[in-house]
């Protein structure tokens, strides 16, 4: 352990630690199922049994969950050299599809309780009951966030949500339940169901399309956004342009590939060191979790004109002005011209 490099026990401890809490993610959502169903047999609402249903998706997607971060924290070997951060977004993919099941079984149950009507009872119990799980539910969900965000992980950030949006859920059906408890109107119980089922559905398509977007390895806008704002303010004189740049996400861990140009004088050690000093600014603004490759490209006579070195001996051009690195000029495989 001492002997690792402290990037990669960086690596294994975030992977231990969101083990480590999806583990009491999966604990609670086997308890609060437990609690809900027993809360439905008590009241027969079906309301109730639309929270119970979707915990059902809570504990098969936390169970999933905690099989991807235990394949997402082994350790890089020859077969996945980049590590094993994509079972992430596979579980997180799952998790959304689910979720959208859920949604639709609910409106299902809904409908029918609507249609063939049971006498609700013992309102008060269920309602006590499923306020428990509520608050349970916010606390565990909002550790896993903060613990998600911290250590990059999809898998732990889905959960989070998943158990938060649990949270607001159940939350509007106590308020519905509160609400047929004074008016004694029974099929507001089939409404609030339906309601908060589209909101579940909701939250299971987005968590969904993010989980897609990594697996296809869509570009991350916002991250692209902040970098080159810092990347712009940071500017040496010898980073002539940045293109081609390409973003990939495994799991925690970021991948970043670019090409630097810089004057052609250079010698190898001078470009290195131009490497060496992007790659340091990236990880202290954005932290250890990316990993840098840098190809540098040589000006050309074209570059003079964009180049802000004033100590050029070789200048071939004027310089005429500096090209701020934005999003579309950054992508494009191509030198940086007027």
């Amino acid at each position: 352990m001492k002997n690792l490099p402290s990037r990669k026990l960086q690596e294994l401890n975030s992977g231990r630690e969101n083990l480590r809490i999806q583990k009491w993610v999966v604990t609670v959502a086997v308890l609060l199922f437990i609690v809900k169903i027993v809360a439905f047999w008590v009241t027969q609402s079906v309301a109730i049994l639309t929270d119970a249903l979707e915990s059902t998706v809570n504990v098969v997607a936390g169970f999933i969950g905690l099989y991807s971060l235990y394949v997402a924290a082994l350790p890089r070997d020859e077969n996945h050299p980049y590590g094993h951060g994509k079972a992430e977004f596979l579980s997180a993919a799952v998790e959304g599809t689910l979720i959208i099941v859920a949604g639709l079984v609910i409106i299902y149950e809904s409908v029918l309780h609507f249609i063939y009507p049971t006498e609700l009872k013992q309102l008060d119990r269920g309602i006590i009951l499923v306020a428990i799980t509520a608050l349970v539910n916010f606390v565990v969900g909002f550790i896993s966030i903060r613990i998600g965000k911290k250590n990059n992980s999809l898998a732990l950030t889905a959960s989070g949500k998943h158990l938060q949006t649990d949270t607001y859920s159940t939350l509007g059906i106590i308020l519905g339940l509160v609400l047929i408890r004074f008016t004694h109107l029974n099929w507001l119980d089939s409404v609030t169901a339906i309601i908060f089922a589209f909101i579940i559905i909701v939250t299971g398509y987005q968590i969904l399309r993010h989980s897609l977007a990594g697996i296809m390895d869509e570009a991350d806008k916002e991250l692209l956004q902040k970098m080159l704002a810092v990347l712009n303010a940071n500017r040496r004189t010898n980073w002539i342009d940045l293109h081609n740049l390409r973003v990939i996400k495994y799991g925690g861990q970021f991948h970043i590939d670019c090409h630097l140009t810089v004057p052609w004088y250079l010698n190898v050690v001078e470009a290195h060191k131009e490497v060496e000093e992007l790659g340091s600014l990236i990880k202290r603004e954005f932290g250890t979790a990316f990993e840098l490759f840098v190809h540098t490209d040589p000006c050309l006579d074209f570059s003079c004109s964009i180049c802000t070195k004033d100590d050029c001996t070789v200048r071939k051009r004027p310089f005429e002005k500096r090209i701020e690195w934005c999003l579309e000029n950054v992508v494009k495989d191509k030198k940086h011209s007027l």
